[in-house]
């Protein structure tokens, strides 16, 4: 069963180094949080280097429309999954199961879900820890602006971003939105300008 030799490799380098929460909801008081990207960009070079594999496997599926505060519809989606933790030297494997929740004003519920059932799988499979000083008192943060669900849905998109090109087109639209609150578009830009500086 080399399946969890290999885990524990993977769990023992994430050990050393961690996942740091720089990534921000700006919705309500806000908060730091980890994001998918930060956990694929950790994740994938160590199951390589390990020989451990990560087969995703959704059981149910579950959509709820709710209306937002701007009148639009809301998707609220929870995904059952299974992921294989699976050894490339002997094929042997331990199955983890969690659930995902999500809500979009789009098409992206279901993606969100799933993405964030594999964020807590990873997570408590491999026991990551965060990085930095978590003492309380070492940081003073600024009081978050208060965003209606579109607006934080494309802060969240805008954070998914894969290159400037998607970057720049996620944000002219959100900038149309976010023209009737002067305050949301400072937020925007702040987004823009934090995620193309990690792009580059």
């Amino acid at each position: 069963m080399k399946v969890y030799k290999a885990i524990n490799a993977v769990q023992n380098d994430l050990a050393k180094v961690g996942i740091s929460k720089d990534r921000r909801n700006s919705q309500g008081a806000g908060y730091n949080f980890r994001g998918i990207d930060d956990v694929y960009n950790a994740l994938s070079p160590l199951l390589a280097t390990h020989g451990l594999c990560i087969l995703p496997r959704m059981l149910t599926r579950e959509i709820i429309e709710r209306q937002s505060k701007s009148g639009g519809a809301l998707f609220y989606v929870t995904v059952d999954a299974e992921f294989d933790f699976v050894s490339a030297e002997d094929g042997s494997k331990h199955t983890v199961k969690t659930f995902g929740e999500a809500m979009d004003s789009g098409d992206k519920a279901t993606n969100k879900a799933m993405s964030a059932a594999y964020k807590y799988a990873a997570f408590q499979a491999f026991a990551i820890p965060t990085e930095g000083d978590n003492d309380a008192d070492a940081h003073t943060h600024e009081v978050s602006i208060t965003l209606d669900s579109t607006m934080v849905d494309y802060i969240s998109e805008i954070g998914s971003c894969a290159d400037i090109d998607n970057l720049q087109r996620v944000y002219e639209e959100a900038k149309v939105y976010a023209k009737q609150n002067p305050e949301w578009l400072k937020v925007l830009v702040k987004a823009k300008d934090n995620m193309k500086g990690k792009l580059k």
